[in-house]
């Protein structure tokens, strides 16, 4: 496994190594004794798994307060956009994005610490995403981002005609207008 910093620190791309013959290839996925080593200590509890087809845009979601969840985000099949908006208030990076593309083929996968908003838009005809989180879902304690919020200035890569969005995912505040996001705990 490869990990590559990105523009905002915390937020890595990781890049498996995949030993690939005739008969197909293998891969390690996850190990946690090389994710502490190249990315840092992260205990993973719980591993979700959504499909979902071509327009699809989710997100942009967080947890708030003792349920903020890390991610580790992969696509087993097809290809999506996969966006981390930085919302810890003073942080030197907050609002900016990190934007990148996983797919099936790259095998890709991307580390969202806490303090971050997580979405994404689905390129092909449908996607299979999965995510481990080191911390349990609380329903209670979602918090959104409002996906084309133009402070943020994402291309997710879809015409605007082609998004497909939940009823949640229309109501989100803009970042400016968010009540409740997260502190930067300076390092």
């Amino acid at each position: 496994m490869k990990a590559i910093k990105t523009e905002i620190p915390g937020v890595v791309l990781l890049e498996p190594e995949v030993f690939g013959d005739a008969r197909g290839y293998f891969m390690e996925r996850f190990s946690q004794r090389r994710f502490d080593e190249q990315v840092g200590p992260v205990r993973f509890v719980q591993d979700n798994e959504s499909k979902s087809r071509y327009g699809v845009v989710r997100g942009l979601h967080f947890q708030k307060g003792e349920y903020a969840q890390a991610k580790l985000v992969s696509v087993v099949r097809g290809r999506v956009l996969d966006v981390a908006v930085d919302i810890r208030r003073g942080s030197p990076t907050f609002g900016r994005h990190v934007a990148a593309l996983l797919d099936g083929e790259n095998k890709r996968q991307l580390f969202i610490p806490r303090g971050f908003a997580h979405g994404f838009a689905v390129l092909s005809d449908e996607a299979v995403f999965q995510y481990k989180c080191d911390n349990y879902y609380a329903p209670g304690s979602e918090g959104g981002i409002a996906w084309d919020d133009p402070a943020l200035a994402i291309d997710w890569r879809l015409p605007a005609g082609e998004i497909l969005l939940s009823e949640k995912d229309r109501r989100h505040p803009q970042l400016a207008d968010a009540p409740e996001l997260f502190e930067y705990d300076r390092p």
